[in-house]
């Protein structure tokens, strides 16, 4: 049965990876394009592409956030191992699964601030200057993938899947 657990998360693993790889590789083609248009705009043709500096923060936000459940995944967040570099075996996994569960509750908190954030900026009706977009959705979303990503993390302590490898799509 464990086996079967194991080989189910890598391969749910390696499917979210590529869907991830391509929604971020999108979104950095997308705000390649951006700043490439409002370059030769702004250059060439001294008409700079309106709310370019909105759509960079826009793609920058997305890349940030649609790569976050990825990172989750391969238990890839920035760590500093002075201490627990030299783990093995048994005490490597309960350090393992007790750092999920410090960065499930520290994404479950930010889920939760962004939230709120976000139904301020609703109650608000914040906007962006040039493109009028409402910034209350964007804030939520990012509280929904943050959250989705704290269960996750959550759930992969519990079940106390094995590190991954960190590989490739």
């Amino acid at each position: 049965m464990a086996a079967s657990s194991e080989r189910i998360a890598m391969r749910a693993r390696r499917w979210l990876r590529l869907a991830t790889a391509v929604l971020c590789g999108a979104f950095l083609v997308a705000l390649t394009l951006v700043t490439v248009v409002d370059v030769i705009g702004r250059y060439l043709l001294s008409s700079p592409l309106p709310g370019a500096a909105e759509y960079t923060e826009i793609l920058l936000m997305a890349i940030v956030f649609v790569g976050l459940p990825a990172v989750c995944l391969d238990d890839g967040h920035v760590s500093v191992d002075l201490l627990t570099a030299g783990l093995k075996g048994v005490a490597e996994r309960i350090q393992l699964n007790l750092a999920r569960l410090v960065v499930a509750v520290v994404l479950g908190l930010v889920s939760w601030q962004l939230w709120n954030h976000g139904a301020q900026l609703d109650s608000y009706n914040e906007v962006t200057v040039y493109l009028r977009a409402p910034l209350g959705p964007f804030a939520k979303a990012t509280a929904v993938i943050a959250g989705v990503c704290a269960v996750v993390t959550f759930v992969m302590a519990v079940l106390r899947l094995p590190k991954s490898d960190g590989g490739g799509v």
